[in-house]
């Protein structure tokens, strides 16, 4: 008997179909795996969005820390080209399709839209062309923002304040009388500028400190205003290519260092650089009182309103003095209770016995316990009939304030203020002004308006027993204790871990980057804390002023900064600040963006950096991994040179450095 032998007729059909199916699919998997593997298919690279928790304030030093990683050269080498704006390109055939899915800009609630608008500017409106962003969208990974390129604004606006040159908010104000016209009045966020300020013609690299002290460049701050209002003071004079700084005022023409010596004589108990370390300048014209003190160790904000002379804190700022755009209006300054150890008037222009002194309160509420008011003005040495009657106004409004008038001297009258509140709870019933409440919180100071009455002390002593200077710099101070905010171990131990932890980090950028051999005079730290980056550049002795920054998302530690005899302001980053453009030379930004995201645009943030920074100046930015590839793609757009660095953490952490260089441009 024959051996059955199966044929295919035997197989049933469908059985046969299955066979066939898995075989193509097969040989599929095959061809595509080596498509894929062999290299000649253009890949996409991701970075990863994954944060982990916070490391301890430890510091490290990572194999990688001197490593650069320029992100954008790997990118532009392994990614194919953007497609050109405003109309998108399909991809090719061989590329995964639909990575690239919408075009638009995160706007601040965090949706997309296509009406951000900004473009290449003519010398008077900006073009219609677009600053078009581009979203990557993974499974993986949080949608990333890329921004093609911002334009430029027209050079008209090249010392544009966006707060404070709001033109159409100003109109619109009932009252002008009391200088509201020069408090902030910020563009609602649909009417704000998405462009960058362009230096003025011929800028040139700011001369480095301390000469700058004494001379700066026209072509930076081109304007002869104060030479003609100002020159016969010894204000200011100009020369062929340079301002020059004689060092004197309207007061003090003989000089700010005599003037100075003048009223530590007057009263000897002023000590500059002990129990004086931080003043406030009121009316500073140039800033020549505040860049003198410097050599006493004693740091000064100098201020004024962008008046009449307008450019006088611009001035001040291309010296490499401490100084911000502010005014005695109708809003408390952005300074804390109790900040100042002396405050100075040297003919400032204000009325202080106006509405029944309310803007003397003011000066009461930021002076520390027991801290000098220091005026110079007419009122005090004439012997005229009116300015006769406003010492007479001055001294009654300083009494009832419980002011200790010390001395008159020639042109100087020097007050000091009472330690504790027992003058003004024994006053006769009925004086005015009358004390605040216990509910009032002398350190609420955002959009807050002045208050017809005496700020009270704290009845524990807090802020009144500073230690001196330089002991202060690393003291924990007593209102320390009284910051709001979650701590979980000793607030002592917190305030030293921070000045240790910032400490080792600037010595290593000391060593490894060679800080020392960069022109860093005017700094800013746009997220404080408690001050532990400025105290760290003090230790390292670097020739540089910190303007400490307070975001109104966090705590209020300003307080504490201004114990430690340090500087600082209170500010909301989703609005612009008050500074002109170009007037700092290093932005320190440590986990403030990838917070400010959650509430405003980040790339708004980012031009406001540029607008502040000088050109040949540098920002660094310390933040979550997740944010980095949208902050480098705003940078790039900004024309800015951005560099991705480890943390001394290591390359595993989840924290990066990116160090932003700002080019010259326009």
């Amino acid at each position: 008997m024959k051996p059955y032998t199966a044929t295919i007729a035997d197989y049933p059909r469908t059985t046969l179909k299955i066979v066939f199916f898995f075989i193509f699919v097969a040989l599929t998997f095959f061809f595509v795996g080596k498509h894929f593997s062999d290299g000649s298919s253009p890949q996409l690279i991701f970075f990863s969005a994954t944060t982990t928790a916070a490391t301890a304030a430890e510091v490290t030093v990572s194999p990688n820390f001197n490593q650069f990683f320029n992100v954008s050269a790997i990118i532009d080498a392994h990614t194919p080209p953007k497609p050109p704006v405003p109309l998108p390109v399909p991809p090719p055939a061989s590329e995964p399709q639909d990575v690239f899915k919408r075009f638009g800009i995160l706007n601040e609630n965090g949706t997309m839209s296509d009406e951000f608008e900004v473009g290449d500017f003519e010398d008077g409106a900006p073009d219609e062309a677009g600053n078009v962003s581009l979203v990557a969208e993974d499974s993986d990974s949080a949608p990333r923002v890329a921004v093609s390129k911002f334009g430029m604004c027209p050079r008209s606006m090249s010392e544009h304040i966006p707060c404070l040159d709001n033109e159409d908010a100003i109109r619109k104000l009932e009252s002008t009388e009391r200088g509201e016209r020069f408090e902030r009045h910020c563009p609602e966020e649909g009417k704000r500028f998405h462009c960058l300020i362009p230096p003025p013609k011929g800028y040139r690299p700011s001369i480095p400190w301390p000469r700058s002290r004494d001379e700066v460049w026209y072509s930076n701050v081109p304007h002869t205003r104060l030479v003609e209002d100002k020159g016969g003071q010894n204000w200011i004079s100009k020369g062929k290519d340079k301002f020059r700084f004689p060092g004197g005022g309207t007061q003090f023409i003989h000089g700010a260092d005599q003037y100075l010596d003048h009223i530590s004589e007057t009263v000897p108990d002023i000590k500059f650089g002990q129990n004086i370390r931080v003043a406030l300048d009121v009316g500073c014209g140039v800033a020549s009182f505040g860049a003198y003190l410097l050599s006493r160790n004693v740091i000064t904000m100098s201020v004024a309103p962008k008046d009449v002379h307008e450019n006088q804190i611009q001035f001040a700022l291309e010296r490499g003095v401490p100084a911000m755009v502010a005014a005695f209006a109708t809003r408390r300054l952005l300074y804390p209770s109790q900040a100042f150890d002396m405050i100075h008037c040297s003919r400032c222009r204000i009325n202080w016995t106006r509405d029944d002194g309310i803007l003397l309160l003011e000066v009461n509420r930021m002076l520390r316990a027991g801290g000098y008011f220091v005026w110079a003005a007419q009122p005090v040495y004439k012997h005229e009939e009116v300015l006769e009657e406003q010492w007479k106004e001055m001294l009654n409004l300083t009494t009832r304030l419980c002011w200790k008038f010390l001395k008159k001297d020639g042109y100087v009258a020097i007050w000091q203020k009472p330690s504790d509140n027992s003058c003004y709870l024994n006053r006769e019933a009925g004086t005015q002004p009358v004390l605040c409440g216990q509910s009032d919180d002398p350190d609420n100071v955002w959009y807050a308006n002045l208050k017809a009455c005496i700020s009270r002390l704290p009845e524990n002593g807090y802020g009144a027993n500073v230690a001196r200077w330089p002991a202060r710099l690393h003291t924990p101070p007593d209102r320390l204790q009284s910051i709001k905010f979650d701590a979980f171990i000793s607030r002592n131990e917190l305030f030293k871990a921070e000045s240790k932890y910032w400490g080792e980090i600037i010595a290593s950028y000391v060593r490894v980057l060679r800080w020392k051999k960069m022109k860093l005079r005017n700094v800013m730290d746009m997220k404080a804390g408690f001050g532990g980056f400025a105290a760290a550049l003090i230790d390292q002795n670097l020739d540089s002023w910190v303007m400490n920054v307070v975001p109104v998302s966090g705590s209020n530690t300003l307080p504490v900064i201004y114990d430690r005899g340090l500087i600082g302001v209170m500010h909301d980053w989703c609005e612009p600040f008050d500074t002109y453009p170009r007037t700092y030379d290093l932005l320190h930004a440590a986990n403030l963006l990838s917070v400010e995201k959650k509430r405003c645009n980040v790339s708004s943030i980012m031009v406001e950096m540029d607008r502040i920074l000088r050109p040949g100046g540098r920002a660094y930015i310390r933040d979550t991994l997740a944010i980095m590839d949208e902050l480098i793609e705003i940078g790039n757009a900004m024309g800015w040179h951005v560099t991705l660095r480890d943390t001394s953490e290591g390359p595993h952490a989840s924290y990066r450095v990116l160090v932003c260089d700002k080019r010259l441009r326009g």
